[in-house]
């Protein structure tokens, strides 16, 4: 049985009062938008190939975030604004609940910033590390929660690319949610993607095929490897292939065509007839979505809407006396970062200070090109403000009468909490972006064949 799954509409209607739209459209913009003034810094928790991480709390909401910052001169030198701003347009337009979702984006002067729902559980591959063995029942969860997430991005017709334990994070209950978007791609209609993208002891075969041979591309399919890779190690401690960064693209793809994986023989045979399906080289015989999977006996009794509202109870449930993550983060932020988060204030108002007191010249004309580019196609967000407007169009509709006093207005459409990068073979996607936001990124990347 498919779930019921709501979607957020991006969709909404325009009542019969203008005057009365206009002057709600008016104090909604007057109201500040939202900025780096508006969280209060609590401490740091992580660090990735794009940024760090530190939980936040919004002071006047006194909600809790992850906010997850990158400073923008390193990504401009290390060729990465595309892949941010590729991030930033895909979480903007989705929502799940086993995803790690984007509430808020935004810039100053050194930074961008994304804010995020913050999982306090950690991710799976800290818990490897710390040695927690995994129940089966744990794992059958996570596989089918991951299942309904990676449905979800197919049905948006994206392609994360980066499924591993380090990009799964657990909430204080135990439940599993899908992070880390920034080598993630969207493939529309018959589309492929073709470039060497992921990390390599969780690619499936076809992409190293595909980089080798220049053949016919890859979709979705991969992912669901990926997942089956990610079931294998959390269930045994150890990959189904032994494979690492230095392995040459020639030898992985014939590893896959010689070597079979051994399942353990405690495993139960529908376990392991699933997980077949997942790790099958060939993509046309993989399980690739969420009707395959029911498919499975294995998940035969799962009730996938309890599994949906998070009513099913998680084998595995994290500590909640302790912050699951490397307590390093904190020491580093507060004594060898030259640049401290909780300084920033202070450092940007002496900045600008000096700025204006000489010439506005930059030293690196070329640098300077690129922060003004960056800070103009800079994608901001506010998912707080779009529920808001979606929940009063909703609530005027369901209340109104025919000719009643209606006042409407039009909906707009709508990373993570970055886990600690165990892995360096990450590559960054050479393919064409998807929107045209990102089309001045030849004019900001050092090396614009490389984007």
């Amino acid at each position: 049985m498919t779930p019921n799954i709501k979607q957020p509409t991006t969709k909404g209607c325009i009542m019969a009062h203008p005057l009365k739209n206009l002057l709600h459209l008016f104090m909604t913009l007057k109201q500040p938008r939202v900025n780096f003034d508006h969280f209060q810094i609590l401490r740091a928790i992580g660090k990735g190939s794009f940024g760090k991480v530190c939980i936040v709390q919004k002071k006047d909401t006194e909600k809790m975030y992850a906010m997850k910052y990158m400073n923008k001169q390193q990504c401009i030198e290390r060729d990465e604004v595309r892949n941010v701003f590729r991030e930033l347009e895909i979480l903007q337009e989705i929502e799940h609940v086993f995803l790690v979702n984007l509430w808020y984006s935004f810039q100053d002067e050194e930074d961008m910033f994304m804010v995020v729902d913050l999982l306090l559980g950690g991710d799976l591959r800290y818990h490897l590390q710390q040695n927690v063995q995994f129940s089966e029942d744990a794992v059958k969860l996570y596989i089918c929660e991951m299942t309904l997430a990676l449905d979800y991005l197919q049905s948006q017709q994206i392609i994360h690319r980066d499924v591993k334990p380090d990009n799964i994070l657990l909430d204080k209950q135990g439940h599993a949610h899908l992070t880390d978007f920034n080598i993630a791609t969207i493939i529309k209609d018959e589309e492929r993607a073709t470039a060497l993208a992921g990390t390599k002891p969780y690619m499936a075969p076809e992409i190293f095929q595909s980089s080798m041979s220049g053949g016919t591309g890859y979709g979705f399919e991969v992912d669901w490897w990926s997942l089956g890779v990610t079931v294998f190690e959390v269930l045994r401690g150890w990959r189904p292939y032994d494979i690492h960064a230095t392995n040459s693209v020639e030898s992985l793809i014939q590893l896959f065509s010689t070597v079979s994986v051994q399942y353990s023989p405690a495993w139960p045979k529908d376990l392991v007839s699933l997980m077949r399906k997942l790790l099958t080289v060939n993509p046309e015989h993989r399980f690739t979505r969420l009707s395959d999977m029911q498919t499975s006996p294995y998940l035969a009794k799962i009730n996938w809407d309890a599994v949906y509202e998070k009513k099913t109870e998680a084998g595995f449930v994290p500590n909640k006396g302790r912050l699951h993550c490397d307590p390093t983060f904190e020491l580093e932020e507060m004594i060898l970062e030259s640049r401290p988060l909780h300084k920033k204030k202070k450092r940007l108002a002496k900045n600008r200070s000096r700025d204006n007191s000489k010439d506005s010249q930059s030293e690196n004309d070329y640098l300077q090109e690129c922060f003004e580019v960056l800070q103009q196609e800079f994608m901001i967000f506010n998912r707080e403000r779009l529920k808001k407007r979606h929940h009063k169009s909703h609530s005027k509709n369901d209340s109104e009468e025919p000719g009643g006093d209606g006042n409407g207005e039009p909906e707009i459409g709508a990373t993570d909490n970055d886990a600690q990068e165990q892995e360096p073979e990450r590559k960054h996607d050479p393919e064409p972006p998807s929107s045209s936001k990102l089309s001045f990124c030849g004019s900001v990347c050092s090396s614009p064949s490389n984007c």
